[in-house]
């Protein structure tokens, strides 16, 4: 039992190389850095591979209570779930491929809360999203999100400047968070690989 119980608090979820992106991202790979990152549970199981960009969307400014300096709409990657998961608002992410690209929430009132920062990657179903300078306006990039959703909501992914950077690979954050610390081109980041909102 004992030793059940160390591994249980030994057990933990990491991050190794997934090789090159999926074919199915044949219309934005140009963009993509070479390798990708395979986030790994516990048990070996795989919760997805993420491929970003190999150099960092230029000519953005920074939002009020955003971290990163990105043109909103702009690619950040893409992802793929090889099984049905949830983000963290417990929303379905069926299995496929999406694009991954940069925005932040409306200061309306509507997500106090949800994160100390603005910034998120919007999930896309990749087979829709095939330019890589594309850099949709925020209605038309919900629009797109809400075909992988399949609600009125879109699929997100937390993310936002490692200031000062952590070291690369999967940290446990809080009581149900797992992060990413990588890089973005010369950008280190955080992306919440596993989590659920509080509230």
């Amino acid at each position: 039992m004992a030793a059940l119980a160390a591994f249980s608090l030994c057990a933990q979820y990491k991050a190794e190389p997934a090789g090159a992106a999926p074919p199915e991202v044949a219309g934005v790979a140009g963009a993509l850095a070479k390798d990708g990152i395979k986030i790994l549970r516990p048990d070996g199981a795989v919760v997805c591979e993420i491929w970003l960009v190999a150099a960092a969307p230029a000519g953005g400014t920074v939002e009020q209570n955003a971290s990163l300096a990105l043109p909103h709409g702009a690619l950040l990657g893409v992802v793929r779930y090889p099984a049905r998961f949830a983000d963290r608002r417990g929303q379905t992410i069926k299995p496929g491929v999406y694009t991954m690209r940069y925005s932040y929430f409306p200061m309306n009132g509507d997500h106090q809360g949800v994160a100390p920062q603005r910034d998120f990657a919007i999930l896309s179903p990749a087979a829709t999203d095939t330019d890589a300078s594309a850099k949709p306006a925020y209605d038309p990039l919900m629009d797109m999100s809400r075909k992988a959703s399949g609600t009125p909501h879109p699929l997100v992914l937390s993310i936002w400047k490692d200031d000062p950077p952590s070291p690369a690979g999967v940290e446990a954050v809080g009581d149900h968070d797992q992060v990413l610390h990588t890089k973005m081109g010369g950008i280190a980041v955080s992306i919440i690989v596993v989590g659920k909102a509080e509230g």
